[in-house]
């Protein structure tokens, strides 16, 4: 069965592409051959059992832990290659990954695609780190700052305007995520710039760019909306190694 498609850049982000369904064992990225399990198989303390449509930033958004932690966690060589049935270690508060128990184990094996479950995930706690990428962005809607970035209740910038306002690509960069499943961001864009760095776009009317998208600074990518909160705005946030940091050090 053919592996997952990886990005060229395999840093901490990686995005889970179209795949089909195999009788055959889909290989690990530690050269061992794996079989998917039953999805109802017992999950230890600790541990989460990857299912369709994940991968594993996205298994880090709803654990709030970075895609390196869980790499370095699970010995993962290639971030980018995790399978459905694949056991992966999500806490801090258990010592090793535990042998994988084979009892009941599926017949037919299946790998991660596009169309994501689009679990609702808690964020990660902000950080105010300076810039550091080289990366200079710009303001992706033209209203007024309405809430700015204080590293608490706000890990963003929130932007009025009215609705139907285009809403702009901060810098150049690929869509990895555009949907509703994450809680209180209603109608969501992430876009990421580089391997550790990506911007948020949230509570859009309509959303005009797909997951795998390609996109350059100052491409309108959604209209302004109220989707998952009370007002029409923006909530714009930036993420660096997956930690919410100061937008205001990225302009």
């Amino acid at each position: 069965m053919k592996k997952i498609a990886l990005w060229p850049c395999v840093g901490l982000l990686v995005l889970g592409l179209s795949a089909c369904q195999s009788a055959a064992p889909i290989q690990s990225g530690h050269g061992g051959l794996r079989t998917a399990v039953p999805d109802n198989a017992s999950v230890p303390a600790g541990y989460h059992r990857v299912q369709r449509g994940e991968n594993l930033y996205r298994i880090g958004l709803r654990y709030n832990q970075t895609v390196s932690t869980l790499s370095r966690w699970n010995q993962l060589s290639n971030p980018g290659q995790i399978e459905v049935g694949q056991l992966l270690r999500v806490s801090n508060n258990v010592s090793s990954t535990p042998r994988r128990n084979t009892t009941n184990t599926a017949t037919n094996t299946r790998q991660t695609n596009n169309t994501a479950s689009k679990p609702a995930v808690s964020w990660s706690a902000p950080a105010t780190a300076a810039n550091t990428t080289n990366v200079r962005l710009a303001r992706p809607v033209t209203g007024s700052v309405l809430s700015n970035f204080n590293g608490g209740s706000n890990k963003g910038v929130d932007f009025g305007g009215n609705r139907g306002d285009a809403v702009k690509a901060a810098a150049a960069g690929k869509v990895v995520y555009a949907g509703d499943g994450l809680r209180g961001y209603g109608n969501l864009v992430m876009v990421q710039h580089t391997p550790t760095l990506l911007t948020v776009y949230a509570h859009n009317d309509r959303v005009s760019v797909k997951e795998g998208d390609q996109v350059k600074q100052g491409q309108q990518i959604a209209t302004m909306g109220s989707t998952g909160t009370d007002g029409v705005k923006l909530h714009f946030e930036v993420r660096q190694n997956g930690k919410a940091v100061n937008p205001n050090s990225y302009w």
